[in-house]
């Protein structure tokens, strides 16, 4: 006889695995195990005095400050700009710097730029005009915006003149230009403390945005009715600017390849704009002379606009369609100054109307914020209804989840660029249609798109112009977790847009085998949209509405965010903050979200019911007996009973003994007396334990899971009764710490709950890319067929031309324009 102890180890033991074939199924084959919840610090950077383990700046954390005093001036007709710019550089790191890097981004532009020569022909990743190589039955193709492309480049002297390079006192200084980068060699060492200040002259020819898609440049508007026509310019990366150094990295002078943007400093601007005296201009910071570029109507209306309900016109839409009709000679400068602020960026064109309404944030810092759109006649009621209140409505979000907007204007631009954040300043392309009965209509794609783009571009201002992450090495940490944001705000503005950040928008690219971990840096990832915005995006959504729950994901990502305010946050500065401001063990998360192409897909394989035995032979060994009898018996058996058939022992009953009345499931008094024994030999507390539990016969089930995708992630469960009630349940993802292949979870309803389907991830929560093995039983696979009438080959397979020969010549319908 066992031990009570013993016995009831061995009574649950029975429970769990006597209906459960191949127990070993979930062990691990040996020497394979992955721990998907082996911890990340081998994998960051060691904590230090400058980032500590919490996820915070350090004791001695430090950046460095760059100043800029810049005149520059516009030459419309030759599309060309000229600048001057005195820069004052703060050493405060601990080190001794001997030179300093520059960026000269438009030098991207030149025929010998490492983007250019290293361009590969219909490379995957490609940004811009699509390109396809072709095999040897089919010619190769190339798109007419790539030759368009290649044409302006050809015909047009591109990237920096940089005229001088002085110090304070007008001397030379020795420099070396590197593709997109400039070493300046300082005439001694900076220590640390110190600062230095130096000059640049430059100028460049701007690029036709439209034709080489840039991130800036001009676009022409040829039917304008001015002679020659009109141009909008939008002017970023127009100025030479200084590379980061950095704690991390030392100087951050990687290349300019154009998919990773940039790594800068903060600093105080004092700009001077010269530009065609009809000419508006939108910029960075604040217009410090009013006077001398609006006239007084136009101020009156801005000062109007700081306490109005909806937007007020600075300049209506009347008085921009008469500034595009005729040009000046005449000049204006426009004066901006803008303080802690990582870049500067300004548009300029006599087309813009500008509409302004002040956004009451309150607080001490920056209660009032103006709120300004520029756009031409052709954004149209589009731009009039939609663009200021995206910009509010954005700031307004994202405040909640971050900080107040510390900047006094944040700005709205229209131009021939897509999407572009600045410091205060964001260019979206989205625009009406003109109809031939004059009329400007939009339709519905373009109304989300202007709503979605200018939420997330002035999304951008607070990450990464504000928390100021390292765009050159990590994409995902601007545009992941802006992406994250910008689905909050957009859905808060209608849910019915398609935000791209929901779990389910990422499943088709998490089973592609086009993939690079979120980690990888912005120049080597494949595919950046899904992989930079949306996967990271989704993965944060996962975090907060699964994982984490609302309440301490937002506490968590709040203080990350005031942490890093005016400072440069690495992914480990992050994930440190993440989990330390949590109180939850995120290692796994980031692991496989961030640094694996491992997908989410749990399949349940089985559901296993079972009921516990009671120990007494009379009840449980009847049971066994109808649990046999409830299987299928022999086909053989079945047709030979149809068949009238007899047993030997039926035609012979003289030959029956006592095994044919009795089976191994009659019960003797063997057995009887062992289970009162049994009984007798328990404890007071044991007896009760097992007296509640066969009085209440609760059900036991066993559901098996397979984590196909490799990716471990918490288990959601809807589970349907027979009653045709539905509860749900949520499995932590620790369950897959000890077998991340395959785990089982028992699960305990009343008697009366009878379980009757069961369904993972029921509301596409956790990005399972194969919800067809989320059913047991498995279902029928709803889809559809369409009826369909073979089409003819549009393809010749010869050409006639004997016949061809006789077609008339179509004369032009309209000329085509060279401009």
């Amino acid at each position: 006889m066992k031990t009570n102890t013993s016995i009831l180890i061995a009574a649950f033991a029975t429970l769990v695995f006597s209906s459960v074939t191949n127990a070993s199924a979930i062990n691990q084959t040996k020497g394979n195990f992955e721990d998907k919840f082996r911890q990340l610090d081998e994998v960051l950077p060691t904590p230090n005095v400058y980032r500590n383990a919490a996820g915070e700046p350090g004791q001695q954390y430090w950046q460095q400050k760059v100043d800029y005093k810049i005149k520059v001036s516009l030459d419309e007709q030759k599309r060309r700009l000229t600048g001057h710019e005195k820069i004052t550089y703060h050493n405060n790191s601990p080190y001794r710097l001997k030179y300093l890097w520059v960026q000269l981004d438009q030098n991207i532009f030149k025929d010998d730029s490492i983007a250019n020569m290293a361009n590969n022909f219909g490379g995957v990743g490609r940004r811009g005009p699509y390109t396809e190589h072709g095999d040897e039955n089919k010619p190769a193709k190339i798109s007419l915006g790539e030759l368009r492309r290649q044409q302006f480049m050809t015909d047009n002297e591109l990237g920096y003149e940089i005229s001088a390079v002085t110090d304070h006192r007008g001397k030379k200084l020795s420099f070396t230009i590197v593709g997109t980068q400039m070493r300046i060699d300082l005439p001694k060492p900076l220590k640390s403390g110190d600062s230095v200040k130096f000059a640049i002259d430059f100028a460049f020819n701007i690029v036709e945005e439209d034709a080489v898609s840039a991130r800036s440049g001009y676009e022409h508007f040829a039917d304008d009715p001015r002679p020659g026509g009109n141009d909008i310019f939008l002017l970023a990366q127009w100025f030479p600017r200084l590379h980061a150094y950095t704690d991390y990295e030392a100087w951050t002078n990687k290349e300019f390849l154009g998919r990773g943007e940039f790594t800068l400093e903060f600093g105080d601007y004092e700009v001077e704009i010269d530009v065609p005296a009809d000419h508006i201009v939108s910029a960075t910071g604040v217009l410090t002379n009013p006077k001398d570029v609006l006239s007084k109507t136009q101020r009156n209306r801005l000062k109007a606009a700081k306490t109005a309900k909806r937007p007020v016109f600075i300049v209506t839409e009347e008085e921009a369609l008469e500034n595009e009709k005729a040009g000046t000679n005449k000049r204006k400068t426009w004066k901006f100054k803008a303080e802690n602020v990582r870049d500067f960026a300004w548009a300029s064109s006599r087309k813009f109307m500008w509409d302004a309404r002040g956004y009451q944030q309150g607080g001490e810092e920056m209660p009032l914020v103006m709120a300004m759109s520029f756009y031409p006649k052709e954004g149209g009621a589009l731009w009039k209804k939609y663009s200021t209140e995206s910009v509010i409505h954005t700031m307004e979000v994202y405040s909640r989840f971050s900080f107040d907007y510390p900047y006094p204007t944040a700005q709205s631009v229209n131009g021939p660029v897509g999407g572009m954040e600045y410091p205060m300043i964001t260019f979206n392309g989205p625009r009406t249609e003109l109809q031939d009965d004059g009329t400007r209509t939009y339709s519905q794609a373009e109304k989300r798109f202007l709503i979605g783009v200018v939420i997330h571009e002035v999304g951008h201002i607070y990450f990464p112009m504000i928390v100021n992450s390292d765009e050159r090495q990590w994409t995902w940490m601007d545009e992941g977790l802006n992406s994250f944001l910008d689905g909050v705000a957009g859905r808060e503005w209608d849910p019915n847009i398609p935000w791209g950040v929901e779990p389910r928008d990422i499943v088709g690219y998490m089973k592609s085998e086009n993939q690079v971990p979120i980690m990888t840096q912005s120049d080597s990832v494949l595919n950046l949209g899904p992989n930079a915005y949306t996967k990271p995006a989704a993965a944060l959504n996962i975090l907060r509405e699964v994982i984490l729950g609302r309440e301490l994901f937002d506490f968590a990502f709040k203080e990350f965010s005031e942490r890093w305010r005016f400072k440069r946050p690495t992914p480990s500065d992050f994930f440190r903050t993440m989990e330390e401001a949590s109180g939850v063990d995120l290692d796994w998360f980031w692991r496989g979200w961030f640094y694996s192409t491992d997908h989410v897909d749990i399949s349940i394989d089985k559901v296993y019911q079972m009921r516990l035995d009671t120990y007494d032979p009379d009840i449980d060994f009847s049971r066994q007996r109808q649990f046999e009898q409830d299987k299928p018996s022999s086909l053989f058996v079945e047709r030979n009973k149809a068949e009238g058939k007899k047993l030997w022992v039926e035609l012979n009953p003289n030959i029956k003994d006592f095994y044919d009345d009795n089976d191994r499931f009659t019960v003797t008094n063997k057995e009887r007396n062992e289970y009162k024994e049994f009984l007798e030999s328990l404890k007071p507390w044991e007896r009760k334990t097992l007296a509640r539990a066969l009085e209440e016969d609760k059900n036991y089930y066993v559901l098996e899971f397979s984590n196909i995708g490799g990716l471990v992630m918490p288990i959601l469960l809807e589970l349907t009764y027979e009653d045709g009630s539905k509860e749900s349940q949520y499995i932590p993802a620790e369950i897959w710490r000890r077998t991340p292949k395959h785990v089982r979870k028992l699960i305990v309803t009343d008697k009366d709950k009878v379980l009757t389907n069961v369904v993972v991830d029921p509301g596409w929560e956790t990005a399972d890319v194969d919800v067809e093995n989320n059913h047991y039983p498995r279902r029928i696979i709803p889809s559809r067929v369409e009826a369909y009438k073979k089409a003819k080959s549009k393809i010749k397979v010869k050409r006639d031309i004997m016949q061809d020969i006789k077609t008339e010549l179509k004369s032009d319908k309209k000329e085509v324009s060279n401009d």
